[in-house]
């Protein structure tokens, strides 16, 4: 029966995610994503997505590339948004209901509000974890190793092997 699950996992990746650039093999997938790729997206093997009790959502704007690397586990709920470049390493961990967009999609100023920011990439390195509910804002790097805790919001830098928790997300230890 395991088998049965592990083939049909694999065959709805290939049915879901066609419109990808690349796919590597074993990708994995369960459930009912939203895909919406109107640039590149390259999805390494082995690479596994659960969109089984919360739709995950996926997409990338023209021009924009998503780069999900080799071995990384991404959960329900999640929305990972890329106008111009978001980059999830290799072996890394996206809890429940997470966000990264690399785009604030409108500025602050009251007469500026239906403008379209500059995006920035956001880059998740080897062996990133993100907790439940974390948001990742466009320009942000979490370095390798790193862990970041439920319902944080990523605003910047991260370094490697940090323990980063809070609104906004501050390092309170080394890994």
């Amino acid at each position: 029966m395991d088998l049965f699950r592990d083939i049909y996992a694999v065959l709805n990746a290939y049915r879901y995610l066609r419109s990808a650039e690349s796919l590597g093999p074993k990708v994995r997938l369960w459930g009912k994503p939203v895909i919406s790729n109107l640039g590149r997206l390259i999805i390494e093997e082995r690479v596994r997505l659960n969109s089984k009790v919360a739709a995950m959502e996926l997409a990338t704007g023209p021009g924009g590339t998503l780069k999900i690397g080799a071995g990384a586990f991404i959960n329900y709920g999640t929305s990972i948004g890329a106008l111009k470049y978001v980059e999830i390493g290799k072996e890394c961990n996206i809890g429940t209901y997470c966000i990264l967009m690399d785009n604030d999609f409108h500025r602050l100023e009251p007469e500026r509000r239906k403008e379209l920011p500059e995006s920035l990439p956001i880059v998740l390195e080897e062996n990133v974890w993100l907790g439940a509910r974390v948001i990742v804002l466009r320009g942000v790097t979490i370095g390798a190793g790193s862990v970041i805790g439920a319902g944080s919001i990523v605003t910047k830098n991260i370094p490697p092997r940090s323990l980063a928790v809070g609104m906004p997300a501050r390092v309170v230890r080394e890994l």
